[in-house]
């Protein structure tokens, strides 16, 4: 079964307005076991592209979650790369940055991180961040001593975005493949998850004051991710609005991308010349004597 993605992917130059993108869709499966099967067969083919990839070491390939919290970035990461080697994934997650990162610009510490030929980079939220959260809380922006800020938001938020645009240009330009998925989710489901978060105990961890703090700000991280969407999504570095309100689904979907994209890099195994076959045959020689 072929799950057609294109409607999840934010154009060039399109304007986004979240309210008309829909938190839930269709159930791509109509059972736990379709789910499971979809899934299995995903991370088969994700399992043998990746093991191509790594061979091939043409192309690097880095793929950015972003959402709100209790969206699903960890199981989506956790169950979709699952059947992946751990040998060519790498996976970082970023947080409030350290005084020393704070010493730096504000793609430094993610530009540290990026990987390398032949792996696939996963970041759990990620420079966005500087466009994101710094936006919504001011205080963070403070922090990083900018010289000379801008008097006006609307300057420094194009100049951040225009230094991302550039940056996934130049590593597009050198082999790098950025993928982004945004977890669209409904401020009502993020509810509903985190009182089952308070009523499993294994699950308390995963709640705080802080998050329930956030829900204040819906709107504001709302109007934050509606710009970044529409000024960073590029026909070679895009966005997808991946609908997260069904956990299974979204991650059906994001599987789905994750292997078109691989299989788009048109990968093959290190081609055999004529002195690399003298040289396995020698080697095979000594083996069999």
């Amino acid at each position: 079964m072929k799950i057609h993605t294109k409607g999840y992917r934010v154009r060039e130059g399109e304007e986004v307005d979240l309210k008309k993108r829909p938190t839930t869709v269709d159930p791509v499966c109509e059972s736990k076991s379709g789910y499971q099967e979809i899934l299995a067969k995903h991370v088969e083919q994700l399992s043998a592209l990746q093991q191509l990839h790594y061979a091939s070491s043409r192309h690097a390939v880095l793929l950015i979650f972003q959402a709100m919290d209790a969206a699903g970035k960890d199981g989506a990461i956790r169950h979709v790369m699952s059947g992946v080697n751990p040998q060519g994934c790498q996976v970082f997650s970023f947080k409030h940055p350290s005084a020393t990162e704070l010493e730096h610009d504000f793609l430094w510490r993610t530009t540290r991180d990026l990987p390398e030929r032949g792996r696939i980079g996963i970041f759990n939220r990620s420079y966005y961040e500087e466009v994101l959260v710094v936006r919504v809380h001011r205080d963070i922006l403070l922090s990083e001593d900018i010289p000379d800020p801008p008097g006006h938001d609307k300057k420094l938020w194009h100049d951040r975005y225009r230094s991302i645009v550039d940056l996934e240009r130049h590593l597009h330009a050198n082999g790098t493949r950025v993928v982004k998925f945004f977890l669209h989710l409904s401020k009502e489901e993020q509810r509903q998850r985190f009182l089952a978060r308070i009523d499993q105990p294994d699950k308390n961890w995963k709640v705080s004051p802080a998050d329930i703090e956030e829900r204040k700000f819906w709107k504001q991280y709302r109007t934050a991710y509606e710009e970044c969407l529409s000024a960073t999504s590029s026909d070679a570095s895009p966005w997808y609005v991946v609908p997260a309100d069904d956990k299974e689904s979204a991650r059906l979907i994001i599987s789905q991308i994750v292997v078109d994209t691989l299989e788009g890099l048109g990968m093959s195994y290190p081609e055999v010349t004529a002195k690399r076959s003298l040289e396995l045959q020698s080697i095979k020689d000594g083996l069999a004597a």
